[in-house]
């Protein structure tokens, strides 16, 4: 038997388990927190192999960013972990009832999902956020995490694995493989007798291939090629202090933006100013035409994939427009339908950008970066999820369960 069908078995006898945990589910969340924070030596020293493979391996400052694991960002990670654990357990949640004529009481619940698949790149605190949020809404995860973080990800799922165990709960709930090979991620999209669904968590091309080959059902997340469209009745400081936090406070994560729409009414005078903020952390500007004409030589002229690109990293791309009209028809075109934003003080402008614009999230004067489980009151996230069966948006603990329909009776036939 492989490997993966091994795993597989073991999490569906796990799930089995967590699916009547209780209230052992918060105590293993909380054992697991309390772990982290007493093993943040251990955990730094396996993160600084991943971080020195990483720089020599050519990795970019923002992949290495996300990489990082440091004692703030561990110790938010653990906080992180108890706010989900006080969170309402959603397992056994009616959902709606009702008694029909023939005395048949009908009850639909909120069930796990069962056994469900990680497939995610550089970013070890998700090997973290993915486990809790499975484990509180009462399934196992098997995690399957990138070459770049295999030794953070190693030790982060053995501490985890020993405080689920102290909780008196199965340790196979949470399962990492190991392989980071090609054919251990085919394996996982293929493990249709175990797993229940797959969430791939990471860049385009990651998505992209576990959609295409997957043979288990499939939560679309991540990719994001988001906006923020500067209309000609914005306050310029809110657009350029908006602008610069979502490019810059971490340019590799998916709810940073990567274009930027000026109407031209407002272009001559916002675009220096957008400029000013974002030289302060050297950012690359590829513009077009009307945009250099503004801003000078000193921005790249833009192509038609930088339109589409997710840089990841202190690059954006700048197009002024003429319209809300053309604005919202560059978002239909080239968005990923994750998270975008409109900077007004018009109210029928704002509304018409919010009905018009379909993507999980649409802002209003705040930025993309918000777009966040925690931010947005769900604890940690699975993901964001862009399509729109199931779940849309941050993926909390409600987007990770199901339902289920009991009936009771006394004796009816049909």
């Amino acid at each position: 038997m492989r490997v993966i069908d091994e795993m597989g078995q073991r999490a569906q006898i796990a799930s089995r388990q967590l699916s009547i945990a209780g209230e052992a589910k918060n105590d293993a969340l909380k054992a697991i927190a309390k772990a982290l924070t007493e093993n943040v030596g251990k955990i730094m020293e396996a993160n600084r192999i991943d971080l020195e493979n990483g720089r020599n391996n050519g990795l970019s400052a923002a992949l290495l960013d996300r990489l990082t694991l440091n004692e703030s960002r561990i110790q938010g990670v653990a906080d992180g972990v108890l706010e989900v654990a006080a969170l309402p357990d959603p397992i056994g949640t009616v959902i709606s009832g009702s008694t029909r004529p023939n005395g048949l009481e009908i009850t639909k619940v909120r069930v796990p999902l069962g056994v469900i698949g990680i497939i995610f790149e550089s970013r070890p605190n998700v090997t973290v956020d993915a486990a809790v949020l499975c484990l509180k809404s009462g399934n196992a995860v098997i995690l399957r995490g990138g070459k770049e973080a295999i030794h953070s990800n190693k030790c982060l799922t053995a501490i985890m694995q020993d405080a689920v165990e102290s909780a008196g709960l199965d340790r196979n709930a949470v399962q990492l493989i190991e392989d980071t090979t090609r054919q251990s991620s085919i394996e996982l999209m293929e493990l249709t007798e175990y797993l229940d669904v797959l969430i791939p968590r990471g860049g385009k091309g990651l998505i992209r291939a576990v959609v295409e080959n997957a043979k288990v059902p499939v939560i679309e997340t991540g990719a994001g090629n988001c906006h923020v469209f500067v209309d000609e009745s914005a306050d310029i400081a809110m657009a350029a202090n908006i602008i610069y936090n979502a490019k810059t406070s971490r340019p590799s994560v998916c709810n940073a933006i990567e274009t930027i729409l000026v109407h031209e009414n407002i272009a001559e005078k916002a675009l220096p100013a957008v400029k000013a903020r974002l030289d302060e952390k050297n950012v690359e500007l590829r513009g077009c035409e009307k945009t250099r004409a503004i801003l000078g030589d000193s921005v790249i002229p833009a192509e038609e994939k930088d339109w589409e690109t997710e840089y990841g990293d202190y690059i954006l791309a700048v197009k002024v427009v003429s319209s809300l009209e053309e604005a919202t028809a560059h978002i239909a075109r080239y968005s990923t339908g994750h998270s975008e934003c409109i900077v007004t003080s018009n109210y029928q402008n704002a509304k018409k950008f919010v009905a018009t614009v379909d993507s999980a999230a649409v802002y209003v004067n705040a930025s993309t970066r918000f777009t966040d489980g925690g931010m947005f009151g769900l604890g940690a996230e699975i993901g964001i999820s862009t399509q729109k069966l199931h779940a849309r948006g941050p993926m909390g603990l409600n987007e990770l369960t199901s339902m289920k329909f009991i009936i009771e009776g006394d004796g009816q036939i049909r």
